[in-house]
């Protein structure tokens, strides 16, 4: 998995450094009768309604009968069956499914891929152009947003939120920078002087060569870009022709690639980087061996953070701002504006109230909180995480959730259990972490975002379905060449075959295809938020 790899990727690898979602399966299901006791024939609308879903988890599936499940059941008066798959076996498992039939009437993705757009155009979803601002939460998400999952104006998912501006972003060692009387680079000459100095200068004091800069992993994951110009999915810069292009092709990742080249040549990367999966990097920085890495307000792992705090009791880690590029324009890049999609079935179309029903489960696990209502004065919040000395408990003023596994709480089994927050700062992420120094980190994070201004990636609100059928088979190409350029097998000059090969191979489609899509968006330039 790489850093942003795809619209939806940075969420995935958050949910990476943690653990995350689901799977499920299930065919079309039959209306049950209506609950016992009550008075002659039920209208559709108090009939308890049988709903299947088919979902993916990172992590552990929570059981089969837990008591989030039974809370949800009689809730809403229904039968829940949702089915979960471990992440790396779903795509698979969810092609096996549509491919059957039987599909089941909720199907949740991580994002809009080639089987979305086609299974779309084959007729497997729903459209809900007209339900979406009949709820609440719906109908905050914007017209850009909506975009991405629209196939010939008909829109056929809900997508689940994500914060605007809380991507992974570049974090440091404070206590290593403090102890080589260092300060936070403000540029790549800077950071490339405290990569090294990390990397021959002992910043941890223990006498010993075990220290090194920046921490990565396959795919140049995490690549380092600090800022939305040296952003390598950001479209911001443009070709030879006049059209906009992904930042992993352009001058300023040529240059960027140069430059890890001469930090590798110094050691001062992960040696090997290319056969590290995310997991193994993860632990270079939290075991201490690493100084610089990413970090996100948004569901980074406790577990990890103790980790290095155990190793390091006197750690401090800060993030690193936006560098000022040649251009002047200084900023990262905002998120595509949701994580996950969730679509139902089309045959629902005969089944109004199940879709109705559907509806309203979904909005009622997407529904904001204000962070002083966390607690069980909130029936809402109460109910959601499974009732207080249940599914949570409060901890000095934070929130102590049971793990997924144990299935108590009803968001251990919706489709979509993230609240719709009217801004990114309202979520308030970093007061629910319970290791201090992560605390203090994402309290950070977040105060730097919302100083800094971030690039409205104009890519995800366009359309290509080149991109969405060749984008990791011609990405993975991209990254394998880049790779031997940083390990000096190829030499930096191959740059433009590169460019070439890639192109030749649908690259240059999926620029004509975009640009295209922006030019029918109104498309007259970078835009910042």
């Amino acid at each position: 998995m790489n850093y942003r790899g795809k619209t939806w990727t940075a969420a995935a690898l958050v949910g990476a450094i943690t653990l995350t979602s689901a799977c499920s399966g299930g065919s079309d299901a039959k209306t049950d009768q209506p609950n016992a006791g009550s008075a002659g024939a039920a209208t559709d609308s108090q009939k308890k309604q049988t709903i299947t879903m088919i979902d993916y988890r990172y992590g552990a599936f929570p059981p089969t009968g837990g008591k989030g499940l039974e809370m949800i059941n009689e809730k809403f008066n229904v039968d829940f069956k949702p089915q979960y798959v471990v992440r790396s076996d779903y795509d698979q498992k969810l092609s096996a499914v549509v491919a059957s039939g039987e599909i089941p009437d909720i199907i949740v993705m991580e994002g809009p891929d080639s089987n979305f757009y086609k299974w779309a155009k084959q007729g497997a979803f729903l459209p809900v152009n007209d339900l979406l601002d009949k709820y609440p939460t719906m109908k905050q998400i914007p017209d850009k947003v909506r975009k991405a999952v629209t196939v010939n104006g008909k829109i056929y998912a809900v997508q689940k939120y994500l914060t605007d501006n809380y991507q992974l972003t570049p974090i440091i060692r404070k206590d290593w920078l403090d102890k080589l009387g260092l300060e936070v680079p403000k540029n790549y000459d800077e950071l490339k002087k405290v990569a090294i100095a990390f990397t021959q200068n002992d910043p941890d004091g223990n006498g010993k060569n075990d220290t090194y800069g920046l921490a990565m992993s396959a795919n140049i994951n995490p690549s380092f870009g600090m800022g939305a110009y040296w952003d390598f999915e950001a479209w911001y810069h443009k070709n030879a022709d006049g059209q906009v292009i992904p930042g992993i092709i352009s001058e300023a990742r040529k240059q960027h690639i140069g430059w890890l080249a001469d930090l590798y040549k110094e050691g001062a990367i992960t040696k090997d980087f290319a056969l590290l999966n995310w997991t193994q990097t993860n632990k270079e920085f939290y075991s201490g061996k690493a100084g610089i890495f990413i970090g996100t307000p948004r569901g980074m792992n406790p577990t990890s953070m103790q980790g290095l705090v155990d190793v390091n009791p006197n750690a401090k880690i800060v993030p690193i701002p936006p560098f000022q590029a040649p251009d002047g324009s200084q900023g990262f890049v905002s998120s595509p504006g949701y994580y996950g999609i969730v679509m139902l079935n089309a045959k629902l179309a005969k089944d109004p109230d199940k879709v109705n029903k559907i509806m309203e489960m979904l909005d009622y696990g997407r529904k904001f909180v204000p962070l002083e209502q966390r607690n069980a004065s909130n029936a809402d919040f109460d109910w959601l995480n499974g009732k207080e000395g249940q599914g949570y408990n409060i901890e000095n003023g934070s929130v102590r959730r049971e793990v997924e596994e144990k299935g108590l709480a009803p968001i251990n089994y919706l489709p979509d259990k993230t609240m719709w927050a009217p801004n990114d700062m309202s979520n308030g992420y970093s007061t629910e972490y319970t290791v201090p120094l992560l605390r203090d980190l994402a309290a950070s994070l977040e105060k730097m975002n919302g100083e800094t201004k971030h690039l409205v990636n104009p890519v995800n609100s366009v359309v290509s379905e080149t991109k969405a059928s060749k984008d990791t088979e011609l990405s993975k190409f991209l990254y394998t060449e880049q790779t031997k350029m940083i390990f000096g097998e190829k030499p930096l000059s191959d740059w433009d075959k590169m460019v070439k090969e890639w192109s030749d191979k649908g690259g240059a489609q999926i620029i004509k295809e975009v640009n295209e899509g922006l030019k029918a968006n109104g498309y007259s330039g970078p835009q910042w938020k």
